[in-house]
């Protein structure tokens, strides 16, 4: 059976399970701590990086771009499409996939000014897709295609965010933001991650970061969230 290695927080990670899972191929996952990272790990990836996957030969392949497209030569293709709009996707694929480490530096700012000037910049991603988006649930039409795994870590990320510290990464993008309703509401972004996962992220990126500062701010203005035995904000 295919093996993954990964972390708990890795979005491009996340883009691999979203393959695997679209596909149905049978896989197991083992995390690791990047902060500790075991000398087996080293010794089989070459960049020292998730995702890892060892192929059922016992090929470890690394890099998700290249492991992604193993999946699509090695198993069943999510859709067949021509060369030409092949190419189109794995471009649109790779808009999402070069803003996975861009949002998370926005997401450990730890001033304002910082998150602003991030948050500025990573929004041009999500300009670009809602000016291609036609209204329909997913990317290409009402069915989940590779450029909407290539997106789900970016905006399931946001949809966190959102949850917990009540800041929309994605305002101004209506169609961005629908599109990033129906992806969570098909249940595969729960499906990319681990139980754990919103705690995980929560202790990384809202503690002693800008957007901690952001949830504080909200729960106190919330009374439905908000209490003095539970939230160290509300005086």
């Amino acid at each position: 059976m295919i093996k993954l290695i990964s972390f708990k927080n890795c979005p491009f990670v996340q883009r691999v399970m979203g393959a695997l899972i679209t596909k149905n191929v049978p896989f197991e996952i083992e995390y690791i701590e990047l902060s500790n990272k075991p000398q087996w790990f080293l010794d089989i990836s070459p960049n020292g990086q998730v995702p890892v996957l060892i192929t059922e030969t016992n090929k470890v392949l690394f890099e998700s771009d290249a492991i992604v497209e193993y999946l699509d030569d090695k198993y069943a293709p999510i859709e067949n499409v021509s060369p030409e709009q092949k190419a189109l996707d794995r471009a649109w694929s790779y808009q999402a996939s070069k803003h996975y480490m861009a949002q998370c530096g926005t997401m450990a700012s730890k001033d304002k000014q910082t998150f602003d000037t991030r948050l500025e910049n990573l929004q041009k991603s999500f300009a670009k897709a809602e000016q291609q988006l036609n209204g329909s649930q997913f990317f290409k039409g009402d069915y989940i295609s590779n450029v909407d795994i290539a997106w789900l870590p970016l905006l399931h990320r946001a949809a966190v965010i959102k949850q917990q510290a009540g800041f929309d990464m994605l305002t101004g993008f209506p169609k961005v933001q629908n599109w990033q309703a129906a992806l969570i509401g098909s249940g595969l972004a729960e499906k990319t991650v681990p139980q754990d996962f919103v705690a995980v992220f929560s202790h990384f990126y809202l503690s002693n970061t800008y957007l901690a500062t952001v949830m504080n701010g909200a729960e106190c203005n919330n009374s439905n969230r908000c209490t003095p035995e539970t939230s160290s904000c509300c005086q």
